[in-house]
């Protein structure tokens, strides 16, 4: 079950069938625009502006026209799991504000949330993921869509933007990714559905280090925090090992961090790999990944 809200905007006329995805940052934006017979990305410097002043820029000196995937950055949404409530599932959304307002940052009253099954443990007793952002902030982005004629289609996260990226696969696989300037997620996709994910913290400007750097302490921290969510994912959610740990990091020095990972693991290190035609956009592959968020459909209740 995906955190995917659906926006619908009843006075769009768009027509486009292009697929835009709109990926924001602390810094920049990125967006993808897919067209039927080709795509092209670019990034949107927001030059110390609140990322709604930059947004407003962008689609105004932008002609997008199309259905708009928006995904927001880490520092726009917060998530928490907790215990699912035991209420029937028309009120679960309701349950929840109440339930995790003493864990996140923003008032009940002014929350929009949804949520994606967590995992069972031991004794039947199940999790559940819960994603919030604050409405006031959330109705900002959309009003600037709806004032350039554009059609919010989805609204979704970092972490199912990424893993929509990996094809469907049985085995399960640890992702670890990064948007540019932003923290660095780690992802267990399995079957085509996000099974973990964890925001680390304090590797944002992990591009700027050196190979020299990136060995002094921050190679064997990124290991640590695979190795915790590996342990987590295999030995309390009793699932079966992860096969391959794959890497998709803005960085220059990706290809020497990967093979320094993989001299800490047993498990196969490796590159994620872009199609072809759109490895030049790799530092924009949240965009792409928002415009083809094919496995995940929303929540219908609430």
């Amino acid at each position: 079950m995906s955190i995917i809200t659906r926006i619908k905007n009843a006075f769009s006329k768009v027509k486009s069938t292009d697929l835009i995805g709109v990926a924001l940052r602390q810094q920049s934006i990125s967006y993808f625009v897919r067209k039927t017979d080709e795509s092209k990305g670019k990034v949107f410097e927001n030059k110390g502006d609140a990322i709604a002043k930059a947004l407003k820029a962008l689609v105004s000196v932008e002609p997008l026209s199309g259905q708009c995937h928006l995904v927001l950055a880490h520092a726009h949404s917060q998530i928490v799991q907790v215990d699912k409530p035991n209420v029937p599932a028309a009120e679960i959304k309701a349950a929840l504000k109440w339930q995790i307002k003493d864990l996140v940052s923003i008032a009940p009253e002014n929350m929009m949330l949804d949520y994606f099954d967590g995992p069972t443990l031991a004794g039947g007793h199940e999790k559940i993921n819960v994603v919030c952002v604050a409405k006031n902030d959330l109705m900002e982005l959309v009003s600037i869509f709806n004032d350039a004629q554009l059609n919010i289609n989805s609204i979704t996260t970092e972490e199912f933007a990424f893993a929509s990226l990996l094809p469907m696969q049985q085995d399960a696989v640890l992702f670890v990714c990064q948007q540019p300037n932003e923290e660095i997620n780690l992802l267990i996709v399995k079957n085509g559905q996000l099974f973990f994910s964890r925001r680390l913290r304090g590797f944002a400007h992990i591009a700027n280090k050196s190979e020299d750097e990136l060995t002094m302490g921050i190679i064997d921290s990124l290991s640590l925090e695979i190795q915790r969510s590996t342990d987590y994912f295999e030995r309390q959610l009793k699932q079966a090992p992860i096969k391959t740990i794959e890497i998709l990091l803005p960085l220059e020095q990706e290809a020497f961090l990967a093979r320094k990972l993989a001299e800490n693991t047993n498990v196969e290190v490796k590159l994620f790999a872009m199609p072809e035609t759109l490895e030049s956009l790799r530092g924009s592959a949240v965009a792409i990944g928002a415009t083809q968020l094919n496995f995940m459909e929303p929540n219908q209740d609430g």
